[in-house]
């Protein structure tokens, strides 16, 4: 299984960064096209806009880990070990519950775009939007994973891939 999860990441990571590369070469004719032929392009700017928030849900539903977050644990850090997982278990149940009990209403708001499209290359909305709601079916899937497993007894440490003198872990 984790040959598989590993391939699908490594496809996850490619897919982002041809977005991201992409993107890049869009900011670029968007550049060149004001600043060289003072003849700014529309399409550019959405298509940018759209790109972004693609890349950025999209990473954070296949590419980032537990361990790409930003943490503020000087508090998790500080307690034993059996506290600590029952803190990370606290933390995975409330984002895995709360995710899961927004994904009626963003599924609501995400179809209800579909009667929109995009102001200058008429995507519909709902096809632009449709990537958060990817990403929150993903974060609630993860978490109740993590939930699972931290349930089972877990090691939170383990989980995140975290060990001291890794570049994310200071001691």
């Amino acid at each position: 299984m984790s040959g598989l999860i590993g391939r699908l990441r490594m496809a996850a990571l490619d897919i982002a960064a041809l977005m991201l590369g992409a993107l890049f070469v869009i900011f670029l004719i968007q550049i060149a096209a004001r600043y060289l032929f003072g003849s700014p392009l529309l399409w550019t700017l959405e298509a940018c806009l759209t790109l972004w928030l693609w890349v950025v849900f999209w990473a954070g539903a296949f590419v980032l880990q537990e361990k790409d977050h930003v943490r503020f644990d000087v508090l998790y850090g500080a307690v034993r070990p059996k506290v600590q997982r029952w803190f990370a278990l606290i933390s995975a149940v409330a984002i895995s519950g709360g995710f899961l009990a927004a994904l009626p209403a963003t599924w609501s708001y995400i179809d209800f775009y579909q009667i929109k499209r995009s102001s200058v290359i008429g995507i519909r909305l709902d096809i632009v939007f449709s990537i958060y709601g990817v990403f929150a079916a993903m974060l609630t899937l993860r978490y109740a994973w993590r939930v699972w497993l931290l349930w089972r007894g877990a090691d939170p440490g383990k989980l995140d891939g975290r060990e001291v003198g890794d570049g994310y872990h200071v001691q």
